[in-house]
């Protein structure tokens, strides 16, 4: 049986793309998590924090904002949620610039491996959490155009946060600070070599050389995805990115 899938228009880290779910993931996997996230929150005195974690390439951001929406065309069915990306916590790019990191056993500059673990500010990244959950705050973001971080910059009073990023369930020393924040977590799980491919691709749409996004792939990514993949914690919930772009439930 042939899937149906339903095509949206949306913003994403300030780039307006269509994309596109099947019916049956946006019916019985993201709406019964937007229902688990409503329960939640009528449980609760406080902000709900859910975590959307999942490795480099994976879609999470897309994945996230797309969740924002459909609660909001649901919200006579579940409470609306707010959608924030933990890429607003990078270090800065004049501090990547300038500060060095062991890598394979040589000193190299912070900014070669953005977006590993260590790229981050994973004390303030903890700090802003615990304020969201308490009170809400102001939220960084990481402005794709200038590619750097931009502070404080949306103003987060929502009930129901959900915060997507590839180290959050990280089980490593300072990222399970960030992990024990979490009221909810889902786990995206891919094939390495799907992953490789949408990333591998995604530079080449973007004007890199094949043979120059392979060489990223394999000095940054890979190992990224490598880490995500082996050394997050277990999710509440699994759902499996599909060859097709579709995801299942686990």
């Amino acid at each position: 049986m042939d899937k149906k899938f339903l095509t949206y228009n949306m913003e994403v880290n300030g780039l307006w793309q269509e994309v596109k779910f099947s019916e049956a993931a946006i019916e019985e996997i993201f709406m019964p998590f937007l229902h688990e996230l409503t329960d939640l929150k009528m449980t609760m005195d406080r902000k709900v924090i859910a975590y959307l974690v999942a490795p480099p390439g994976a879609g999470k951001s897309t994945l996230a904002k797309f969740l924002e929406q459909l609660s909001r065309e649901r919200s006579n069915e579940v409470e609306p949620i707010r959608a924030l990306s933990m890429d607003g916590y990078h270090y800065t790019a004049a501090y990547m610039n300038v500060t060095t990191i062991e890598r394979d056993g040589e000193q190299i500059l912070m900014r070669d491996i953005k977006g590993a673990p260590e790229t981050f500010d994973v004390d303030l990244l903890v700090e802003k959490i615990r304020e969201v959950r308490s009170e809400g705050t102001n939220w960084n973001i990481y402005d794709r155009k200038i590619h750097d971080v931009l502070p404080d910059y949306w103003s987060v009073e929502d009930d129901i946060i959900l915060i997507e990023g590839n180290y959050l369930l990280l089980k490593e020393a300072g990222w399970t600070n960030v992990r024990v924040l979490a009221d909810y977590s889902v786990f995206i799980d891919a094939e390495p070599y799907l992953l490789r491919e949408r990333l591998i691709n995604r530079k080449v749409a973007g004007g890199k050389p094949r043979e120059e996004a392979e060489k990223f792939y394999n000095f940054s990514d890979g190992r990224n995805i490598e880490c995500v993949l082996k050394n997050s914690a277990r999710a509440d919930e699994t759902w499996k990115l599909l060859a097709d772009g579709d995801f299942e439930k686990q």
